[in-house]
């Protein structure tokens, strides 16, 4: 492991910590997003606190948390296996932040943003996939299993290498998922707009 990949691993993950979701809460003098509604720092939840506009920037954010450091990571040289680490590094920063008590979100904005510098095709796929799933199921959390699920086989079919860590951050996306999957299974999951069962 060289210098380079030293240097952005811990910075990654220190960057995904910042929630922008929180943050951005506080300044519109929103509810924190960590005790209402779904209690997920994260732009949907964001969505039914603050509408819109909060939303899309919660998810500007949370996109170039992943972007950033892999982007910079890669114009830097690191081959695909480091490149993922650095990726994991930052939606595990997004998902357990040093400075937010380790509560964090979902990691599915931040891992777009981690894998969007391996092409734009692959980014348009994934992009796609979310928003056909999320317009046919009216689930945030059944369009990103859906989409994670998918996009190893994207990777695999544009850039082979990348394939591996891909999967790896795949992985810890659907393992984060796990209790709106245990939710979508009782029926319990809010749709998209939906109000939260308690109360958002």
């Amino acid at each position: 492991m060289d210098i380079i990949a030293l240097i952005l691993i811990p910075t990654a993950y220190l960057l995904g910590s910042i929630s922008s979701a929180i943050i951005i809460c506080a300044i519109l003098t929103l509810p924190d997003p960590r005790e209402v509604g779904s209690q997920n720092p994260g732009a949907t939840n964001v969505l039914r606190l603050g509408g819109k506009k909060a939303a899309i920037a919660v998810l500007i954010c949370d996109v170039l948390k992943g972007m950033l450091p892999v982007w910079g990571g890669y114009y830097l040289g690191l081959g695909p296996v480091m490149l993922g680490i650095v990726a994991i590094s930052a939606c595990l920063g997004h998902m357990y932040p040093v400075f937010f008590q380790f509560n964090g979100g979902k990691g599915v904005a931040t891992a777009l943003g981690a894998i969007a510098p391996i092409g734009l095709d692959l980014t348009c796929m994934v992009i796609a996939t979310w928003l056909i799933s999320v317009l046919v199921s009216r689930y945030s959390s059944v369009a990103a299993i859906v989409t994670v699920v998918l996009t190893p086989f994207y990777t695999w079919l544009i850039k082979p290498s990348y394939t591996l860590p891909v999967s790896m951050l795949c992985c810890l996306i659907i393992f984060r998922h796990h209790r709106n999957i245990k939710r979508l299974w009782n029926g319990t999951e809010p749709r998209i707009g939906q109000r939260d069962k308690t109360g958002f």
